[in-house]
């Protein structure tokens, strides 16, 4: 296996992303196999004119909030706004360009205009706060944000406050156009004369919070981006023209990315995106649309299994992948025993950019995350690295097509070991190769398909003046998977009552994406400590 670590022709003239790249030499090794790609493609250009060129212009490609774009319309939408961006707002070949938004059709368009631009994009979500903002803003070194003007408030703080992000532009998330990147591209022709960016070239920065709550941002390039689609999305989903996606994960992961943008756009497919993809809004959708791939975590799973119980036509859903916590074997079961098909269960990393194992329509089984999509290979080592035994649970090894390159990382070493990528998840593989989910590696709680730093929320309850320390852990859960569970010790003379909880939860809510929050609070009077005085989590867990 070769290590393909020699880069192609770059179309950056802002050579930042690449500079930010780790040393050749910590890359995990990249087998590209059968994807193979001209040495300049940008891939905003892949899913939109080269699909109107295909034929597909007169097809659907996006609806949502009261719209729907045609891939001709998508094509001309993001010429116009990507022109917008290079003639009226500067924006140069490899500049940093953040976006904010809700899951819409408005903030897929800013993404593939900013990568016709050339631009290195960091999708976000609505819910994160200026503090959390301004750490992606500082480590990425963006110049330009794309904020849909329902959002603002938190953008602006955030902007007020840096000394690197020196322009905010306003989009019209909704159907209106009425906003000031929306006027200015209506003024602009529908062709643009896209950037030649290089396959090697960085085109998406996915942020992800470590335990550490110090955020790091993986790199991916354009190949990457076409990879996860002509991989998982061809092979395992069998994607068609006729596929019309629905999922709950935001835009801003590259779970939802690839799911809800890539995987439809890349086959001349439609997505059909929800601002707020509750079960009972996607049950909706999937009902009113006759969705037929869906991409959510068990927790919504659940409720659609309760609803079809009360009546909801599902029977449209060829597909249903199931990823970001690991799904319970009844879930499977009932999901097969009420639609006959299998929920396909896979799992995926930010670092890998999307699900590198899963389970295949012919080939599926409970409480079992199936084996490695094609190009991709797995294995199960020890603290020390080496390989153990069939059957024993230990480190998840992987590689393949895409890996792990975090832009300026120490933790680069600490993911990468040997050209693996050590995803953070502890498996056992039997003697099939089939593998089996057994425990995340580190600290991290996954609520309802959300990855939360413990140590991130216990940060943002110290800063309360009541709280004397805390500890953070996930505790099981039926609907969730897991929750937050916050064990605090509070200050001499505080009351530990119920408003007390109320209060603690507000004010982490406010400082931290909401969905972080302690859904439980025990009042402690001690916490479990070692003789150095190191909090002992693992004690709260038993």
């Amino acid at each position: 296996m070769s290590m393909n670590t020699t880069l192609g022709p770059t179309g950056h003239t802002d050579t930042f992303a690449r500079d930010s790249l780790p040393p050749p030499d910590m890359w995990p090794e990249i087998a590209l196999g059968a994807h193979d790609y001209p040495e300049h493609v940008n891939v905003g250009v892949e899913l939109t004119d080269r699909m109107v060129e295909a034929g597909f212009g007169d097809h659907t490609a996006l609806i949502g909030n009261g719209r729907r774009r045609s891939y001709k319309e998508l094509a001309d939408w993001t010429n116009r706004i990507a022109r917008t961006l290079v003639e009226d707002y500067g924006v140069k070949p490899g500049n940093r360009v953040l976006i904010r938004s809700a899951n819409n059709p408005a903030m897929v368009a800013c993404w593939l205009a900013a990568t016709k631009a050339g631009a290195v994009v960091v999708n976000t979500m609505p819910m994160l706060r200026a503090g959390e903002l301004a750490k992606i803003v500082d480590k990425a070194q963006v110049t330009v944000a794309l904020c849909d003007t329902r959002l603002m408030d938190e953008m602006i703080l955030c902007a007020k406050d840096s000394a690197v992000l020196n322009t905010v532009i306003g989009f019209d998330g909704t159907a209106n156009h009425d906003a000031e990147l929306d006027r200015a591209a209506l003024d602009k022709p529908v062709t643009f004369q896209a950037v030649q960016t290089g396959r090697d070239d960085v085109a998406l920065l996915g942020f992800t919070s470590g335990t550490t709550g110090d955020p790091k941002a993986t790199m991916h390039f354009h190949r990457d981006i076409l990879i996860i689609a002509d991989g998982y999305a061809r092979d395992v989903l069998g994607v068609t023209p006729e596929d019309i996606f629905v999922g709950s994960p935001p835009l801003a992961f590259t779970f939802g990315l690839g799911g809800l943008a890539v995987f439809p756009l890349r086959f001349g497919a439609c997505a059909v995106l929800l601002e707020n993809a509750s079960p009972p809004n996607m049950i909706e959708i999937i009902e009113k649309y006759r969705a037929t791939v869906c991409f959510t975590a068990p927790t919504a799973y659940r409720v659609m299994l309760s609803a079809m119980e009360d009546g909801a036509d599902l029977s449209s859903l060829r597909a249903a992948v199931s990823a970001g916590e690991t799904l319970p074997a009844p879930v499977y079961h009932d999901w097969m025993r009420k639609t006959g098909k299998p929920m396909l269960d896979g799992i995926g990393s930010t670092e890998m950019l999307h699900i590198f194992i899963t389970n295949r329509f012919d080939d599926h089984k409970p409480g079992c995350t199936g084996k490695p999509v094609g190009g991709y290979e797995a294995k199960i080592v020890g603290e020390d690295g080496a390989d153990l035994p069939v059957g024993e649970v230990g480190r998840l090894a992987v590689r393949g097509p895409t890996g792990c390159r975090y832009l300026n990382d120490k933790r680069q070493s600490a993911y990468v070991q040997d050209g693996w990528n050590l995803t953070g998840d502890s498996f056992r593989m039997d003697d099939d190769g089939y593998l089996y989910f057994a425990a995340r590696s580190d600290d991290m709680i996954i609520s309802a398909g959300y990855n939360i730093a413990g140590p991130e929320v216990e940060a943002a309850l110290l800063a309360h003046e009541d709280v004397a320390e805390c500890a953070v852990i996930g505790v099981a859960d039926e609907a969730r998977g897991q929750i937050v569970q916050a064990h605090v010790v509070l200050r001499e003379g505080v009351e530990p009552t119920d408003l007390q909880i109320k209060l603690l939860q507000d004010f982490v809510k406010a400082r931290i994406a909401p969905y972080k929050y302690p859904r439980s609070v025990i009042f402690t009077d001690a916490l479990p400590k070692t003789q150095t005085g190191k909090i002992q989590r693992f004690r709260l867990r038993g």
